[in-house]
């Protein structure tokens, strides 16, 4: 089992503290929204690898990317604006801590600013992940599944709001279908103080992580066989 601590959207006083370092935690998962620092803080006092996916107040991460000369963005010497040593999963399926993790950042657009898409531009941005799944399988004969998948907005109708800037991505119904992870984690969505509702998605559990969780994952790469995710503790905003 994989013990995993998933953060979103807002910072904990226990965990931005050397408390923090009483978890034993094999893997950082944060869904956006966050200070980087307090990503890079995490990473650093757990010791533990990080993936993430940026949020619509994040800072723009698109076209980075890093070489041995470090970083470019169109083609240009550029400095990551990004956290420190983690790896940021948009877009992209990769592994960390023995878990396959498929990632995909932002939200739905509602007043222009950075990582924010219309339902069909985030349709296509998907396509990449269902892509990557598939030519893995018949290129590399790797039919791994995902274990986890990693977003900053829930699926349309599914744990999210009504109002324009929570409104979910329909494209994530197609995305859970096809990849089948154990766990869709997610944040963007505040409870104000309530418990969120969880919510099962074509058999994966789909579980808001705004503030944290901590949870064990079996790796499995959503073998329907292996134990279900355990949900060891979990705090949302007040």
């Amino acid at each position: 089992m994989v013990s995993v601590l998933a953060v979103a959207d807002e910072t904990i006083e226990s965990l931005w503290s050397s408390q923090v370092r009483s978890l034993d935690v094999d893997l950082i998962l944060g869904a956006g929204d966050l200070p980087f620092d307090y990503i890079e803080y995490l990473t650093d006092a757990l010791n533990a690898p990080c993936v993430f996916v940026p949020g619509n107040h994040d800072a723009d991460l698109t076209g980075y990317s890093a070489g041995r000369a470090g970083w470019m963005r169109a083609g240009l010497p550029s400095t990551w604006p990004g956290p420190v040593g983690a790896v940021n999963a948009d877009r992209k399926i990769v592994t960390a801590a023995g878990l396959r993790i498929a990632g995909l950042g932002g939200s739905i657009r509602y007043n222009g600013g950075p990582n924010q898409w219309t339902q069909r531009q985030q349709r296509r941005r998907a396509r990449t992940l269902t892509r990557t799944k598939n030519w893995a399988e018949k290129v590399r004969g790797d039919r791994r599944g995902v274990d986890v998948l990693l977003t900053h907005s829930p699926p349309f109708g599914v744990g999210d709001d009504t109002d324009p800037a929570h409104i979910g991505f329909e494209c994530l119904d197609d995305v859970v279908r096809s990849l089948g992870p154990q766990v869709h984690l997610h944040g963007h969505i505040h409870p104000h103080g309530r418990t969120p509702e969880d919510f099962e998605l074509y058999g994966s559990a789909v579980i808001n992580t705004v503030g944290y969780t901590l949870l064990q994952i079996e790796p499995g790469g959503g073998d329907r066989d292996v134990t279900a995710p355990t949900i060891l503790r979990r705090r949302h905003g007040t």
